[in-house]
C-alpha cells in the first residue's frame, strides 16, 4: 500500500505542476479558470490520499473545504466573465 501512495502522491505531484504551467502561461483567461479547478481537484485528491496514509480522518474535511471553495472560486470567475470581464483572447 505504502507504494501505491507514494506512486499517487508523484504523479498528482506532476499533475499540479502542469496545471500550475496552464495558469501561468494560459493563452486566455477562462483557460486560467479551468486550470485553477483543476488545480483545486489535484489538491484535493493530494489531501485525499495523505489522509489515507496518516490514517487522520480530520484531513478528509480539509480536502471538502478546499474543494467547496474552488467550486466558489470557479462560480466567481464564470459570473465574472459572463458580465463582460476583461478578456484577452
Amino acid at each position: 500500500m505504502e507504494i501505491v501512495i507514494l506512486i499517487s502522491q508523484v504523479i498528482m505531484s506532476l499533475a499540479l505542476v502542469l496545471a500550475f504551467v496552464r495558469v501561468v502561461r494560459g493563452p486566455s483567461l477562462p483557460d486560467r479558470v479551468v486550470a485553477l479547478e483543476l488545480f483545486a481537484s489535484i489538491v484535493v485528491g493530494l489531501v485525499g490520499v495523505y489522509a489515507i496514509q496518516s490514517d487522520v480522518s480530520s484531513f478528509i474535511d480539509a480536502a471538502i473545504v478546499i474543494a467547496l471553495m474552488g467550486f466558489l472560486a470557479a462560480i466567481g470567475f464564470a459570473r465574472f466573465l459572463e458580465r463582460g470581464g476583461p478578456r484577452d483572447d
